[in-house]
């Protein structure tokens, strides 16, 4: 849950942080909040309106003596992130419309969270789902009401945002994009990934290399892509700690495992784990399968999508496939991945292993790290602090710990642990990430 500011003050204390709410209107179905961060220090900066902070910073608040140093200085950093993020989206120049096609699951209700939280340079949010038709869905950009999907009203915005199957998008994501308003499509499922003259798009690792089109724009492919695709949301999480390992060390060999979290088969699957967690401590038993080859709760199933001719499945060869396309890997990086699904509700785990062509060193690792975009170290031992999918579900970053020096590679090898909301930057953030890239080169 969070919560849109019009102004606020940012101080920062080395004894003690004070969270208060100090001015509440509603107006126009939008409703507007202030909070204010202050201290005994008379730094602070102005938040611009549409910024969004954490729940939990409404309330005074009395951060203990013994704390106060660490905490201040992690909520002042998120604030401050969240400042810069958004001063830099209002730059951008405001696009007419934005839609989402399957709104009403969960990577789409996602998107549209995305879409409120970053406040979006939008005039309008249009939705389309085909069970949701006529419902109405309150949001910080009016009142909505739930649209059926035509390939018409879709051309009427800007931008639209693909929250379905393959099967769907690969019938209409190509007739969307262009139209009266030179359309893009920004699509989440893998029907386009591995087309050569489809960008294949993370915006912190390619996004400055691949040619993405503007909105509003119709020149037929001349200033770039009019419809890109969204990575597996496996990859993604990965791509956020190897890319900037990659950048300074040189990837040779990457081995992957992954703990991939029921929301991976969306709201069905989480629903799927939800109700057989209640019957088994209800009467003990657990429903058959519906959504997952077998029994999740209690469980992990080391199989996720369709098995291969090569042994391994789709879900794995998908980080094969992407990872070199994004990071535009030659033939001689390997990379291979185990793919398993484990019973937690939110948020991806990977275990890597990479083999690096100069020296590395988890010192060395750590800096290059915790200076990378979308990317929060999380590893202190002697605390037993490390990632975990409970902590990393609803956070935009990845959170990598457990660095430590290979056995297997020694000085050229690395071994760590990841964790990614695979919904965020798995799926709907890293959509709306790509569009405001779109629409800043407007």
């Amino acid at each position: 849950m969070f919560r849109a500011c019009n102004r606020s003050t940012i101080s920062s204390s080395t004894s003690a942080l004070r969270v208060r709410a100090f001015s509440s209107k509603v107006g126009q179905g939008v409703q507007k909040r202030a909070i204010r961060i202050a201290s005994s220090t008379g730094y602070g900066d102005t938040i611009p309106q549409g910024t969004f902070f954490p729940e939990t910073v409404t309330h005074s608040e009395q951060i203990p003596e013994q704390k106060s140093t660490e905490l201040a200085i992690d909520r002042l950093t998120e604030i401050q992130e969240k400042l810069a993020s958004a001063k830099q989206v209002q730059k951008m120049t405001r696009v007419d419309t934005v839609g989402i096609v399957g709104s009403s699951g969960a990577v789409g209700q996602e998107m549209l969270k995305c879409l409120e939280e970053r406040d979006f340079p939008t005039k309008n949010v249009r939705l389309f789902a085909k069970r949701a038709a006529g419902t109405v869905v309150k949001t910080s950009f009016g009142d909505i009401i739930v649209e059926p999907f035509t390939l018409e009203t879709a051309q009427e915005c800007d931008v639209v945002l693909m929250a379905v199957s393959g099967s769907f998008s690969k019938e209409w994501s190509p007739q969307i994009t262009g139209g009266p308003k030179g359309t893009i499509v920004i699509d989440n499922s893998s029907a386009f990934r591995y087309h050569d003259d489809i960008p294949l798009v993370i915006p912190e690792v390619n996004g400055k290399r691949e040619a993405i089109k503007a909105p509003g724009i119709n020149d037929e492919g001349k200033s770039g892509s009019a419809l890109v695709a969204n990575p597996n949301c496996t990859t993604a999480i990965g791509a956020m700690a190897l890319w900037p390992l990659h950048q300074k060390y040189g990837l040779k060999k990457v081995m992957m495992s992954t703990y991939q979290s029921a929301s991976g088969a969306g709201a069905e699957g989480m629903q799927e784990l939800e109700d057989g967690l209640e019957a088994h401590f209800k009467d003990g038993s657990v429903p058959a399968p519906q959504v997952f080859a077998h029994q999740l709760p209690f469980n992990v199933i080391p199989q996720i999508d369709a098995f291969q001719e090569n042994g391994y499945t789709k879900e794995e060869m998908k980080v094969t496939w992407e990872m070199k396309k994004i990071f535009d890997l030659p033939d001689d990086v390997k990379i291979s991945c185990t793919a398993v699904r484990v019973p937690t509700m939110r948020a991806h785990s990977e275990s890597i292993v990479i083999e690096t062509h100069m020296p590395i060193d988890e010192a060395g690792a750590r800096a290059v790290l915790e200076a990378a975009e979308g990317v929060k170290v999380v590893d202190d031992q002697d605390s037993l602090q490390y990632p975990m999918p409970l902590n990393a579900a609803g956070k935009d970053d990845v959170e990598v710990g457990r660095l430590r020096q290979s056995l297997v590679f020694g000085k050229h090898g690395l071994e760590f642990f990841v964790c990614g909301d695979q919904l965020l930057r798995g799926a709907a953030l890293n959509a709306v990430l790509i569009a405001e890239q779109a629409v800043a080169s407007h």
